[in-house]
């Protein structure tokens, strides 16, 4: 597998506010002024990058979030990220389904569930950034991976032992299901060659399909009622810590295989992520930084460059990313 990945970030932001669907039905085409494509988008749509949950029949299950490129983390990754001080990295996923006999109601979502568990991804939050991915003239706000650099289109932690396993493997997962990756979206949508070679036979491919993901990727949530509310906010991107502190608790408390929990592991891990919001070192720095977009997605005239990066994250205590140049 090889992939040519300068310039792109394509796996790591949500593109579809750059595609115009054109009135004769066909194909999409770019557009630069942030705004979302209509829902449906199934173009979009595969089992690792929205998150979404096959089904016997093919069918999907939407997601409540509706974030495109959601990257689910292992229970161990959870773990480091706590550790880390990296909580307000990260947010869960819940998903919609429409056999409400395979559901468990809250807040008026039919959610997927197993065992009358509400069942859920951790992944890590998108806040929007300025970019200009894809060769574009001009810089868009898009919402991008929290660690993804905007100035040189590269993860931050890379190098790290936080960077998570599916962000390392990718696309050799969708290769391995024959599902189309991102980077051969990337290529339709805005020409280029991304996916260089797609041969997979000597990549170490680890799916976590079915029960194999209970409790090692897919978590679920013993206690539906403490969800009230919560599913809500989720659902309309306005979770708060306590929100995303309560999930990371269940899914760095569970056990591999099984729906067991270890309530002493939970209170600890929730404890964690509440006290990493209140810390002032540099590991800190990504929740004043998720902020710090919004604030100025809301209130900056325009989209300015991509490296007012180095004043909103760098200086806050982010680690710089390396450019291209040392890298071809």
């Amino acid at each position: 597998m090889e992939v040519n990945c300068a310039g792109c970030a394509g796996c790591c932001i949500d593109w579809r506010g750059l595609l115009q669907p054109e009135a004769n039905g066909g194909s999409d085409s770019p557009r630069t002024d942030g705004t979302a494509a209509p829902d449906g988008d199934d173009a979009l749509t595969t089992t690792r990058q929205r998150g979404s949950l096959g089904t016997d029949d093919g069918s999907r299950r939407a997601s409540i979030d509706d974030v495109a490129n959601f990257v689910p983390l292992t229970r161990e990754e959870v773990r480091a990220f706590l550790e880390a001080g990296y909580a307000a990295a990260l947010t869960p996923r819940f998903w919609r389904v429409r056999d409400e006999h395979e559901a468990v109601t809250v807040d008026g979502y039919d959610l997927a569930a197993v065992a009358d568990r509400p069942a859920f991804f951790v992944g890590l939050r998108k806040p929007p950034k300025p970019v200009t991915p894809f060769e574009l003239e001009e810089p868009v706000w898009l919402p991008a991976c929290v660690f993804l650099d905007p100035t040189t289109l590269q993860c931050r932690i890379h190098d790290d032992d936080l960077f998570p396993a599916e962000c390392g493997a990718y696309p050799a997962h969708n290769l391995a299901l024959e599902a189309e990756t991102e980077c051969e979206r990337v290529e339709a949508a805005f020409g280029g060659e991304r996916l260089l070679e797609a041969d997979v036979e000597d990549e170490p491919v680890d799916l976590l399909l079915g029960s194999q993901a209970i409790g090692e990727k897919l978590f679920c949530h013993p206690e539906p009622d403490r969800l009230e509310g919560v599913i809500d906010r989720l659902a309309r991107g306005e979770a708060t810590r306590e929100d995303r502190a309560t999930c990371l608790a269940v899914a760095a408390a569970s056990s591999p295989g099984t729906l067991a929990i270890s309530e002493h592991h939970r209170e600890q891990a929730r404890e964690r992520a509440l006290e990493a919001a209140s810390k002032t070192n540099d590991d800190a720095w990504v929740g004043p930084t998720i902020r710090e977009w919004h604030r100025r997605r809301v209130q900056t005239d325009g989209t300015p460059s991509p490296t007012v990066a180095s004043a909103v994250e760098e200086a806050r205590g982010a680690p710089e990313t390396p450019g291209w140049d040392d890298l071809e």
